[in-house]
């Protein structure tokens, strides 16, 4: 079973007035199945965490471990959705999804099958000759996912792929992500700023404060996406007593405030 396990990982940026912590030592595990969410103001460190994981950016100190394997830069074990869905627009929907399948040198027939497979899970089957210009924004980054999923990581990193949607259809493709994610058990470390949106998304939830950015709070057994899962609507679970106890409280801790009583 695939295992990231993160140590003692800081990032310090230098600058005019001296030496900047970005990121304090995070420790934190995550394993199969797992949808981690990482959640917090602005400059807390949450993309930073992130791109340390893909390989972007060399740790200060501390080191990542993916299958007791460290990281030490990009690779295939790592699919990453960014909040711009940086998909090839003389490449049709089906071919983009198959780009890394193509990198790797599979055959045609193995590209057109798994791109097709993963369409499939995001609800796009019968796009794949389409153009990417021909899809809206919220199909795009769907297509996004797909090419993602296609390449079959052990870890999906997502940073806020749901940012730049309007509120309907980020509902939408919140839903779709998390059929996508049940179907394939993967691991997945997402980035937002909603905290309604890390509440329905996530397995399991960290709260990141700035100066310097760290986790201050951790909430390992969230269970609305799972009851999506079983069947209940998205509304229903949005609305439970439950949840809206807990977005009370991380709202509170990520502004310091103490929470609403009734």
């Amino acid at each position: 079973m695939p295992l990231l396990e993160i140590k003692a990982l800081s990032v310090n940026y230098a600058a005019k007035v001296g030496l900047i912590q970005a990121l304090a030592p995070v420790d934190l595990t995550c394993r199969d199945g797992d949808f981690l969410v990482a959640l917090g103001a602005s400059g807390c460190g949450k993309t930073t965490l992130l791109n340390c994981i893909a390989g972007f950016l060399p740790p200060s100190t501390g080191q990542i471990f993916l299958d007791s394997q460290p990281i030490t830069g990009p690779g295939a074990d790592r699919g990453v959705v960014f909040q711009k869905h940086a998909l090839l627009p003389w490449l049709n929907v089906r071919d983009n999804v198959s780009l890394g399948l193509r990198l790797r040198g599979e055959s045609r027939a193995k590209q057109a099958s798994v791109a097709d497979e993963k369409l499939g899970l995001v609800g796009l089957a019968q796009y794949g000759d389409r153009a990417v210009y021909e899809l809206s924004g919220g199909m795009q980054q769907r297509v996004g996912i797909a090419r993602a999923l296609a390449s079959d990581p052990k870890v999906l990193l997502m940073d806020e792929p749901m940012g730049a949607l309007d509120a309907f259809t980020r509902e939408q493709v919140q839903e779709i992500l998390l059929h996508a994610w049940s179907a394939s058990n993967k691991m997945v470390f997402f980035i937002t700023h909603s905290v309604e949106e890390a509440l329905f998304l996530g397995t399991r939830l960290i709260v990141m404060s700035p100066s310097p950015g760290r986790i201050t709070h951790r909430y390992d057994d969230v269970p609305f996406s799972r009851e999506f899962i079983a069947g209940q609507d998205a509304r229903k679970v949005k609305s439970g007593t439950e949840f809206i106890r807990m977005r009370e409280e991380i709202l509170a801790l990520i502004h310091h405030r103490e929470p609403a009583h009734e």
